[in-house]
């Protein structure tokens, strides 16, 4: 029990440097504007290609995961992301800051198909596991703009990622004594759940068919998470000149909004444990239509205030694509099957910074917004075509289904 929780931790602490690292140029970007002489516009974009790396990277790491060790994958993470964010803080030009950048997404992309792969392995519940789970990864995101805000400020731009690079590699040295302690573990995830002899028969046709709901809504939701928790610092910058006239009071209101949103998570998570799927679904995305259409026009604490209702929603519907892919997939597909839904999800999300790169150069953020009301609406849209509530993806076990099976279940 005890090594089960320290696993828990330390795959929640992952997921929580998985966010920071990876969104401390969001923040970063603010202060190298002035010292490179660059607009936002133009500096933005390079941070593309780490995105690009951190949607295709998925891929290989969950089949090394499910292949070779999800533990040992882990600990390539921890070392991988935390150097190469020391080496961003070492760039001496735009140039060396895009490659290095995209080293951290190469290592940021182990995360999510081998540990959220580890967070599920074994459950009946997946919900709220992937809730808390969640909510790490989301508080990564608050104290991403804090943190990099705060450093910024006292000691330039290049300690905001050195700082936390070495922190990675200091948990990975932790993370790596813990399982020569517990030599056992190595071989855990390789083996099948216990709860998959348990799983419930799903249909091919309609296995095929909530995949593709699930890769839809995966899809448009990472355009919506990437563009938010990217934009906001800059969003705060502009629209909350009486209050935040520092990079670290754009950073602290960026982090309250961040961290009390990420919260979200653990009730989507008891309520899709419990209730039906398409219902949860479909309420999260008609609040996330409303609130950016709102937010289009705001300023001052009335933007403030709709910020943390539309990121109340937005990390709300995180857990419900990652407890559907649970459910429906059996645990040496998993890594894969998470892989496939991440690489769609960031792949899309690359497209997110040039985008709001583009929109706020000709547009400015009103339009962004209503973009991303489009967006959620489609989202919306695909929630409707999930079976109701009587299916087994409503059932408080997993599903069960690999592609080995699924042809002997029509």
């Amino acid at each position: 029990m005890q090594h089960t929780r320290l696993r828990f931790l330390f795959l929640n602490i992952g997921h929580f440097l998985n966010h920071l690292i990876i969104l401390i140029f969001a923040t970063a970007a603010l202060r190298m504007m002035t010292d490179w002489g660059l607009s936002y516009a133009e500096l933005i974009p390079y941070a593309t290609p780490c995105f690009i790396a951190y949607g295709l990277c998925a891929i290989p790491a969950g089949w090394l995961g499910d292949k070779w060790s999800r533990e040992g994958m882990m600990v390539v993470f921890f070392f991988g992301i935390g150097a190469s964010s020391m080496l961003v803080g070492l760039a001496s030009s735009p140039l060396q800051i895009a490659f290095c950048l995209t080293l951290v997404g190469v290592f940021a992309a182990i995360y999510h198909p081998v540990g959220i792969a580890m967070v599920v392995h074994g459950l009946n519940k997946t919900g709220v596991p992937l809730a808390i789970n969640g909510i790490f990864g989301n508080m990564g995101v608050a104290c991403a703009a804090l943190l990099t805000g705060f450093l910024v400020d006292t000691s330039g731009w290049r300690s905001a990622f050195i700082v936390p690079g070495i922190a990675s590699i200091g948990v990975g040295v932790l993370y790596l004594a813990f399982l020569r302690a517990e030599p056992a573990s190595l071989a855990a995830t390789a083996q099948n759940d216990n709860s998959d002899m348990q799983a419930h028969h799903i249909p091919r046709q309609m296995l095929l068919r909530l995949f593709g709901i699930v890769l839809f809504t995966t899809a448009i939701g990472g355009l919506i998470f990437q563009s938010t928790t990217f934009a906001l610092p800059k969003v705060f910058d502009e629209r909350l000149t009486d209050i935040a006239g520092t990079a670290t009071l754009v950073g602290i209101y960026a982090f309250l909004v961040f961290s009390v949103a990420a919260f979200a998570q653990l009730a989507v998570g008891h309520l899709v444990d419990n209730y039906s799927v398409r219902t949860i679904f479909g309420t999260v995305a008609l609040l996330q239509v409303l609130f950016f259409f709102v937010m289009a026009q705001l300023e001052g604490i009335g933007a403030l205030l709709v910020a943390f209702a539309f990121m109340l929603v937005v990390f709300g519907q995180i857990p419900i694509n990652d407890v559907l892919v649970g459910r429906i997939v059996r645990s040496e597909w998993r890594s894969r099957a998470y892989a496939l839904s991440y690489i769609v999800s960031f792949s899309v999300s690359a497209a997110a910074v040039p985008t709001i790169a583009w929109i706020h150069g000709t547009h400015g953020f009103a339009m962004l917004f209503d973009v991303l009301s489009i967006a959620a609406f489609a989202i919306f849209l695909g929630t409707l075509l999930l079976p109701g509530k009587t299916h087994a993806i409503n059932a408080r076990v997993p599903s069960g289904v690999g592609p080995d099976q699924s042809d002997q279940q029509q």
